[in-house]
């Protein structure tokens, strides 16, 4: 089966024989997949009224158990964005209800950003629907071949992952 990489690479290949465009074989094909994994989650968290970021941040709070809170500062650290930019995303979930503002009990001038009950409902209803987009991807692979390809990538992406800092 020939994809569109295929004819990428063979244009390549013959235009510039020179240079080794093997690399284009795997990275042009994760490119485009990321491509068509940020449309499916788009329409997967637009189905429940979300934006990506506000998924991010909803899901972090969520994964982190009950009472779902965490930290602005944790929540940095999840998300990877500055400051100013986490204080604008909650409160904008704030305003639509989604996360709420506490006290933290062991920091008098600290805040808790707590999961509402209908952030949580939100966040488990986009989840789903995110899961069975993906699921939709990798419909084309057995089980055996899904684990295969999430080791090779972990292994590419594990070191981006583990830079200090």
């Amino acid at each position: 089966m020939e994809d569109e990489v295929d004819r990428l690479v063979a244009a390549w290949r013959r235009e510039r024989p020179d240079l080794d465009v093997e690399p284009l074989e795997v990275l042009s094909r994760v490119s485009r997949l990321a491509r068509h994994l940020d449309r499916a989650r788009r329409l997967a968290f637009s189905e429940h009224e979300l934006e990506p970021w506000e998924f991010d941040v909803l899901t972090a709070l969520r994964r982190a158990g009950t009472p779902y809170q965490l930290s602005p500062g944790q929540l940095l650290t999840q998300t990877l964005v500055t400051s100013g930019t986490m204080t604008n995303r909650i409160d904008r979930l704030t305003k639509k209800g989604l996360v709420a503002r506490l006290p933290d009990p062991n920091d008098r001038r600290g805040v808790l950003v707590r999961l509402t009950d209908e952030g949580r409902d939100r966040a488990d209803q986009a989840l789903a629907g995110l899961l069975a987009q993906e699921r939709a991807i990798l419909a084309e692979l057995s089980h055996t071949q899904r684990g295969e390809l999430a080791g090779l990538l972990r292994r590419l992406t594990a070191p981006f992952d583990n830079i200090p800092g």
